[in-house]
């Protein structure tokens, strides 16, 4: 697949993982695994917490700012054996979420949550308050709005992803330590 489809696949599952199960943070990450075939629900489901600005409540960042940077940290952050150490994965790390953040600022103004709904809606929605939250979803919240933040993440995200394995001269085969497909316990 060329590059170009493979963006506008993780566009696609962002948009529809969105729209369709809800949790910005946890539909980027899983249009993210799944456009690069690395699934891991361990990963998947640490970012729940992270969707709406941390728990909905809108004053953290985005979900899809949030879950963009779980899978780059995934693929380059610092490793656990090299706790003391490991400087060239954290500045890659950290110069690549700058590079996301970036991208944010340039199209919606703003990585905090309530910041970005009042790029693309015109205003902030309390999410905790049921006339707000019904309000944000007849003004398009899950049809196309919140939808096209969390696939532009992803495709975003890929993007990094994709260019800094090519920079280093490895194929996404080589980061195949990294799926670790498990159900967890009821």
């Amino acid at each position: 697949m060329k590059r170009a489809e493979i963006l506008k696949k993780a566009y696609q599952l962002g948009f529809a993982n969105e729209r369709d199960f809800r949790n910005c943070a946890q539909c980027t990450v899983a249009a993210v695994q799944d456009t690069l075939d690395m699934r891991n629900d361990y990963i998947f489901r640490a970012a729940y917490g992270l969707a709406g600005g941390f728990s909905n409540l809108g004053d953290g960042p985005c979900g899809g700012y949030s879950g963009g940077s779980i899978m780059i940290s995934l693929f380059f952050g610092r490793r656990r054996e090299l706790f003391d150490g490991d400087g060239e994965n954290k500045t890659c790390t950290k110069n690549l979420i700058k590079r996301l953040h970036d991208m944010f600022i340039e199209t919606y103004g703003s990585v905090i949550c309530r910041g970005v709904q009042s790029s693309i809606f015109g205003r902030s929605y309390d999410l905790w308050d049921s006339e707000d939250a019904e309000q944000f979803e007849k003004d398009g919240g899950h049809t196309d709005k919140c939808t096209s933040v969390v696939g532009q993440a992803s495709h975003w995200a890929v993007d990094l992803i994709l260019e800094e394995i090519a920079n280093r001269g490895l194929t996404l085969k080589d980061y195949d330590f990294l799926r670790y497909i498990s159900e967890f316990p009821h």
